[in-house]
């Protein structure tokens, strides 16, 4: 990873300073990523990660005020960041390979879209970024480049050498619903296997310290749910409970944790269980944010645990029918919220 200049910390800012990612430059990544953040510039410093000449024009068609600077990679790796008033927005510029057409993928890209994480990362590990906030972009357009990729969390962990993540989504009215997962994407008959006592032990030490050192809250309170119906109804639904959540949990408070399950999945999700509660602990995809994105569906945000960065992202993808229909089309509103996430973490963590 190509070295920075270190920044300057001597003085606290007012606003925080964010790299997003404007993902995919076929879909909506480049105009919710615009839109966004020339909305919140009071709030955040925003600098922009993607192609300077195509984010220029999309900025120009969408609304002839927006003001963009633009930053060559090597300027920015020699110098860092320059200062910028309220009124402009950065772009550090990695160009693509092949002229984007609105919801047309293009492999050829593929590898300028990565380029932008990559930079992302360096500047966050070198202070130069309080935060990374991430659009939507196109693994199969990564893979197509010759790049293996799963995904975001993924490449983030192994760009940062972190041995475990977790997966947390945060949205629905205040106080935000927030909802962490004991797996990901895994087939369901593959969920029992990868529960575990020691990776559910890693989970909660994840949550814990990030809802404390990244939220600002002092002693969180994680309720966490059974993974069978009922909470395996004493083992007659299946004995996961019995034999690896409880005794999990146990050892969670022993280690001082304030913990609490586990509870079925269907009844947790009451406000007087969700009142007392910072995060919602379910042991796979589909039995968590079904009801998170009920409650907040294009105002949500994907946050990354665990992590040596801040990284927040938007909770939909890269919507190419919508970018093939022409701007105007996407609601930024998800992305407004990661970056007002992200923001707020950066706060919380006294970055500022």
């Amino acid at each position: 990873m190509s070295e920075l200049p270190s920044a300057t910390r001597s003085e606290p800012r007012r606003r925080p300073t964010l790299a997003i990612t404007c993902g995919e430059p076929a879909g909506i990544g480049p105009e919710i990523s615009i839109r966004a953040a020339w909305e919140l510039r009071a709030e955040v410093r925003s600098v922009l990660l993607g192609d300077a000449a195509f984010l220029a024009q999309t900025a120009h068609a969408l609304d002839a005020s927006i003001a963009l600077s633009a930053l060559s990679l090597q300027a920015f790796r020699n110098t860092g960041l320059p200062d910028f008033p309220q009124d402009r927005l950065i772009v550090i510029d990695c160009p693509v390979n092949e002229p984007v057409v609105p919801g047309v993928l293009d492999a050829r890209n593929g590898r300028a879209v990565l380029q932008t994480l990559d930079v992302a990362v360096e500047g966050a590990l070198q202070k130069h970024f309080d935060a990374i906030v991430t659009a939507p972009l196109q693994k199969s357009t990564i893979n197509d480049a010759g790049v293996p990729f799963t995904g975001h969390t993924e490449y983030l962990a192994e760009r940062t050498a972190t041995p475990q993540v977790v997966m947390m989504l945060a949205g629905g009215e205040a106080p935000h619903l927030r909802v962490a997962l004991a797996t990901t994407h895994l087939a369901l008959k593959d969920v029992p296997a990868a529960i575990t006592f020691d990776s559910l032990s890693r989970t909660l030490d994840i949550i814990h310290a990030d809802l404390r050192d990244k939220f600002g809250i002092a002693k969180p309170r994680i309720l966490v749910t059974g993974l069978n119906p009922h909470a395996g109804e004493n083992g007659y639904l299946g004995r996961e409970e019995i034999d690896v959540i409880i005794p999990t949990l146990d050892a969670a408070k022993a280690r001082g944790m304030d913990v609490a399950g586990p509870y079925p999945a269907d009844t947790l999700f009451q406000q007087k269980y969700l009142e007392h509660a910072d995060c919602v602990l379910a042991m796979y995809h589909d039995q968590g944010l079904p009801v998170l994105k009920f409650a907040s569906f294009g105002q949500g945000v994907n946050i990354t645990l665990g992590l040596p960065l801040i990284r927040t992202s938007v909770d939909h993808g890269t919507a190419l029918d919508l970018a093939a229909k022409g701007l105007g089309e996407a609601d930024h509103g998800s992305m407004v919220e990661a970056i007002r996430t992200a923001a707020l973490m950066a706060r919380a963590k006294n970055f500022l």
